[in-house]
């Protein structure tokens, strides 16, 4: 049975605006809720639960410009979103509310965030600030999780891991398992148990490896990731610093606040202890990254950590969807075990309501939504306006492949990174390593593209330069082998330049690229195409002011692939989405089709073992359907064909609709079979006909 969560008391009626007084004209076009948002007082806690489609970010928005249309000090103004372009949008947006409120020419300034972004990028910007303070280095460099593996590697092998008799976990997994430990604040053991049950054993022997880790992190000048909320929430817990950071902000605000781990809760909590000035805003039914340490726990426990607790509003009216599409949704959501009760409605009304999609196997089920594609296409709707989602990326296999065979272009989303590629990661290893001396997997990666230079040589000169007072010193002391010696007074050059007090930026990034396409052209057969790739890093470098900042941002927020990702069209083609739905979260389209509806796949098998588990899984299908504008397919395959599966070898298993759509909520669907059955007297044997030559008549008719 869901929980109604709401306090005894009805904010949003307490909240809401007097109906008599029409208010400022740029509150005119929200809704009683929204404006009820907009308009809290400052003093205590508030609690935005902002359901999907109900207009989140201009609620968010309008919130910021109104607290600075009522005097507000936007320099302290503290915004907390989950990416760059999110933060740059509500600036954006804050900014025209606000002149357009004063009838200032818009990006006239006046309500410009200085801080704004993401928990990381804030936490790395506050720890350069008080590094001194906290015994860091304030030019430390920030590994990206492929570079802290290769660390994490380094230090497994020196500690003898990687020669143990029964397998150790490989570094990928050992960095899987630090991550989940930092983020979630569990002991390590219980996260063993819980998440990686088969290296339970090693318990011991990680958490030497994850000490040394730190070490090596620390000799290095060096945070991950994961350090950036660490050694934040570890400052904030030296209640001088932590009155020091709460006090440089009147309003502190956080978007998807449901997407919180527990590190950031803490953060939030000792910067607002008694939740004056604090605003978060988020939806507990769209809790769906749990994988990343996030917990719902966050948003649901919200209102009783303040006393008094926190005031809530619901925006409940959804923009986006018709309104069979939410009742689909909401009766779906209805049957959580626990949640903030809420009830999406609409507008926009029709008479189609979502579809249960019937087919006999996955090949059918591609078949299907191939067919729905290219009719709603020849009714108008574009590609690009429908979408396929899945619960893991192997589940559009099918899919795509019916889609390469009708010649349909497709994007995938979840695939390659454009900071994963080489050639991308090698020009910024160079400019990491020159702004960072100490970081020495950026520095090996660097040395190694010279040639002549292989991993013991890169070692020793590290090595050197971990001693060294003057790293430059050290590098021009050094002497290569002579296979390498062009290229290393190259090198030289190059740390002559970017090492100097004064060295401009973005000229610095130019000097790289010049420097690196010998070295391009001669480890690629594909250098041409991917060159596109560094032009368009240096176009990004061109954006930053600074080296550093340069660095800082493009780790914590890398953009998508581009010029190197297969398959992807040319941005003026039409093409169809395909995409996880972990990755659809945020967006929209006109229809979605929601493959594999079964036990088994959502939920996942691997996602069964508890019931938080469970309850994610449902929440998944919950943001799945609410992706949907006016039309929507959810597909039931009735089996599958298993692979070389232990014990039973290649075999057809069959599969039910998902639990998450028992027979009591099948009335807000419709249902159908496809293919459909064949019509009265399809199939039954007909008399022969008596065969005609046709080849010869055709050949007559010219004679």
């Amino acid at each position: 049975m869901s929980l109604d969560l709401a306090p005894a008391a009805d904010p949003e009626s307490a909240l809401a605006p007097d109906a008599a007084d029409p208010g400022p004209a740029y509150l005119s076009r929200l809704n009683p809720e929204q404006r009820a948002a907009v308009e809290h007082g400052s003093d205590g806690p508030l609690l935005i639960i902002a359901g999907a489609g109900s207009g989140k970010t201009n609620t968010l928005a309008h919130r910021v410009a109104h607290l600075v249309l009522g005097g507000a000090d936007p320099r302290r103004i503290l915004l907390l979103t989950f990416s760059r372009r999110a933060a740059a949008e509500m600036g954006r947006r804050v900014e025209r509310i606000v002149d357009q409120a004063l009838g200032t020419q818009t990006g006239a300034g006046r309500a410009a965030l200085q801080w704004s972004g993401t928990f990381h990028a804030i936490g790395a910007r506050l720890l350069r600030e008080y590094a001194e303070t906290l015994g860091l280095a304030p030019a430390f460099t920030i590994s990206d999780r492929g570079d802290a593996a290769d660390l994490m590697h380094v230090v497994r092998h020196d500690l003898g891991l990687s020669e143990t008799a029964s397998r150790f976990p490989k570094k990928e997994t050992c960095l899987s398992i630090y991550s989940r430990v930092v983020n979630t604040q569990a002991p390590l053991e219980d996260v063993l148990k819980q998440q990686f049950p088969r290296y339970a054993m090693w318990a011991d022997a990680l958490r030497t490896l994850f000490a040394g880790y730190v070490e090596a992190k620390q000799k290095q000048h060096v945070l991950d990731y994961d350090d950036l909320l660490l050694y934040w929430a570890q400052a904030m817990a030296e209640p001088a610093i932590a009155q020091d950071i709460g006090a440089r902000f009147d309003h502190v605000l956080v978007d998807e606040y449901q997407d919180t781990n527990a590190l950031q809760a803490s953060i939030l909590l000792a910067m607002r202890p008694d939740g004056r000035g604090l605003t978060v805003v988020g939806d507990d039914a769209q809790s769906i990254y749990a994988f990343r340490g996030a917990t719902v726990r966050n948003i649901l426990d919200f209102p009783q950590q303040f006393t008094p607790p926190a005031q809530q509003v619901t925006l409940s009216q959804n923009y986006r969807s018709t309104q069979p599409i939410l009742q689909a949704a909401n009766a779906v959501i209805g049957l959580a075990a626990e949640r903030y009760t809420k009830d999406l409605w609409s507008e926009r009304l029709s008479a189609e309501k979502p579809g249960i999609i019937v087919v006999n196997d996955e090949a059918d089920q591609a078949r299907y939504v191939v067919e729905q594609v290219l009719a709603r296409r020849e009714a108008g709707l574009a590609l690009m306006a429908q979408a396929v989602l899945f619960r893991a990326a192997d589940h559009s296999a099918q899919v795509e492949i019916e889609l390469a065979r009708r010649n349909i272009p497709f994007v995938k989303f979840g695939g390659l990174k454009f900071l994963e590629s080489t050639h991308v990661k090698d020009v910024l290893a160079v400019v990491r390593w020159l702004e960072n001396p100490r970081d020495r997997m950026a520095g090996f990666r660097t040395l190694q593209l010279l040639p002549g230079i292989g991993p013991k040589t890169a070692a020793r000169v590290l090595d050197a330069l971990a001693l060294a007072t003057e790293p430059l010193f050290s590098l021009q002391e050094f002497e290569p082998p002579p296979a390498a010696a062009p290229a290393w007074a190259d090198l030289l050059t190059l740390a002559r330049a970017l090492m100097a007090p004064a060295s401009p930026w973005p000229s610095e990034f130019e000097q790289v690229l010049a420097w690196y396409t010998p070295h391009l052209e001669r480890l690629h057969d594909d250098a041409a195409a991917r060159q596109a790739d560094l032009q368009q890093l240096e176009r990004i470098a061109a954006t930053y002011g600074a080296r550093e900042r340069f660095l800082t941002e493009l780790t914590l927020d890398p953009p998508s692939a581009s010029s190197d990702e297969s398959g992807v069209p040319s941005r003026d083609e039409d093409y169809l989405i395909l995409s996880t739905i972990h990755s659809a979260k945020g967006q929209e389209w006109k229809a979605v089709y929601v493959l594999n509806a079964v036990d088994g796949c959502m939920p996942s098998d691997l996602a069964t073992g508890t019931t938080e588990e469970i309850e994610e899984e449902r929440r998944l299908l919950y943001v799945a359907m609410t992706r949907a504008k006016d039309h929507l397919d959810v597909i039931v395959p009735q089996r599958f064909y298993v692979h070389q599966q232990v014990g039973f070898g290649d075999r057809h298993v069959y599969a039910s609709r998902t639990r998450f759509i028992p027979n009591r909520v099948m009335p807000n669907f419709y249902s159908r079979a496809w293919p459909p059955p064949p019509m009265p007297g399809e199939g039954k044997a007909k008399p022969a006909l008596a065969p005609v030559d046709l080849a010869s008549r055709m050949r007559n008719m010219w004679r």
